[in-house]
């Protein structure tokens, strides 16, 4: 492959050409079916076709497209079996793996950001790219003081190819809709293009990271790499080892995959909690499993999934800023919804903008809406499945579900935004692994308003003790 596509006449016409090929193979299956073959047959066959070319487009494009890609792949879990079935290999290779930068592009990049003599801060450097990924890719290489590193290198003209990308992806959204049945794609593309500057700016990426990697130095179940070397276009961090979450997904052992969901739910409420930020992209790509020992891995799995693994976390280019901690709000609108308090729970709805003043529900009706969807945190541990999620997915989906009829009324306001996609993303992984795991431990330890303190009581209560 030659250097990431720029050029915006030529990455428009590389997604042009996608909804132009799902015409094509259409007319194809057509062909094959006059032909004697079976509809279901054609059906599946037309779909992997689909799958291979989106994955080849969206993989050499990189940039945008890639990351939109990156983004549907942790959905998958919500679509129906013959649907997802076709596509839920080509969309996972978008988590771990795209098209590398030719070498000279990245000792060029080097060479401009690191100096000339780039060579001399290494005691071995690997051209070959361990991974690559939406805005650059990653090198294995040993820095001078002997530790071994990941060297992130940005791909040339990352940004203009982000934006220009998501910006086509917008025009084409209806078109790729049916990918994706059920899903509204248009606020998906919103959101990743206000993430970009961001994304691309490795000196916010090194602070987050940072930032996570002081909090979680001791911590027993989660590891974050240091920031080793940060200048603009390279970020270089200490290498961790482990097995991909996308290899957990597909090979893992059941107590691989429950200890991967019960630690990947523990950092996503108790990371807010603990340093203010939120890991926003949590795509399997992202993860690692990593035994404690790195010597002992066999000990590690014959431990029951209780313990003797731990969760590497990668990846800090985008966070939300949530100085206190993920907002009491969500805390306390899962208590009132599990108490079955349907008027508190509709009140604070509306008072925080997710009733909006011109809108009338019934209370009992958004209560109703409400507690399948947080069926995981009732009990005292939930398995998540594709089934599971795919249930939810059609409840809400389906035009003639009151669920649906009364979902088109709520409202997401913007701060709750990123909030929400990334709990969305984090269940539809947790559904990947079908992973067993003890949520509402989590929702107790780390979730503010979750829980009263001893010193706190309900309005009511207050009220009683008046009386």
């Amino acid at each position: 492959m030659s250097d990431l596509p720029r050029k915006a006449v030529t990455r428009t016409a590389k997604l042009a050409a996608l909804p132009l090929g799902f015409a094509g193979r259409a007319t194809w299956g057509l062909g094959k079916r006059i032909g004697g073959k079976s509809a279901e047959l054609v059906g599946r066959e037309l779909q992997q076709r689909t799958a291979e070319q989106l994955f080849k487009v969206l993989g050499e494009l990189k940039g945008g497209a890639m990351k939109f890609g990156q983004a549907m792949s942790v959905f998958e879990s919500a679509l129906p079996e013959e649907v997802a079935g076709p596509y839920r290999a080509a969309l996972t290779k978008l988590q771990e793996a795209a098209p590398p930068m030719p070498t000279r592009t990245v000792h060029s990049v080097l060479a401009e950001r690191l100096g000339e003599d780039w060579h001399d801060l290494f005691l071995e450097f690997e051209d070959k790219p361990a991974a690559a990924a939406s805005i650059g890719q990653v090198h294995r290489a040993v820095w001078h003081d002997g530790r071994e590193v990941a060297v992130k290198v940005q791909y040339p003209g990352a940004g203009e190819a982000l934006l220009s990308d998501l910006n086509q992806l917008s025009r084409f959204a209806r078109l790729l809709g049916p990918l994706i049945p059920g899903m509204d794609i248009k606020p998906l593309i919103a959101e990743l293009r206000d993430r970009v500057s961001e994304e691309l700016d490795y000196a916010l990426e090194a602070q987050a990271q940072r930032a996570h990697a002081e909090e979680f130095a001791d911590d027993p179940d989660v590891l974050v790499p240091a920031v080793v070397h940060q200048c603009e276009q390279v970020l270089v961090t200490e290498w961790i080892d482990g097995i991909p979450l996308s290899e957990v997904i597909t090979d893992g052992t059941q107590e691989q995959r429950d200890r991967a969901g019960q630690l990947l739910a523990r950092f996503l409420f108790s990371g807010p909690s603990r340093t203010g930020l939120l890991h926003a992209d949590p795509h399997p790509g992202n993860f690692r499993l990593l035994p404690d020992d790195p010597e002992d891995a066999e000990a590690a799995e014959g431990s029951g999934g209780k313990g003797g693994w731990r969760l590497g976390v990668l990846d800090f280019g985008t966070v939300d800023r949530l100085p206190g901690g993920l907002p009491a709000t969500i805390g306390d609108s899962l208590r009132m919804t599990l108490d079955g308090d349907a008027e508190a729970v509709y009140d604070l709805l509306r008072e925080e903008g997710f009733v909006k003043e011109s809108i009338e529900l019934d209370p009992d009706a958004v209560l109703d809406y409400l507690l399948p969807i947080i069926e995981p945190a009732q009990a005292d541990e939930f398995t998540f499945t594709r089934g599971w999620m795919r249930s939810q997915a059609a409840r809400i989906a389906d035009l003639r579900s009151p669920a649906h009829q009364l979902g088109k009324q709520l409202n997401l306001p913007p701060a709750y935004l990123l909030i929400h996609r990334v709990t969305l993303s984090t269940i539809g992984v947790l559904c990947q692994l079908g992973a067993t795991v003890r949520l509402r431990d989590e929702l107790e330890e780390w979730l503010p308003g979750f829980v009263l303190d001893d010193d706190e009581t309900l309005p009511e209560e207050d009220s009683a003790a008046g009386a």
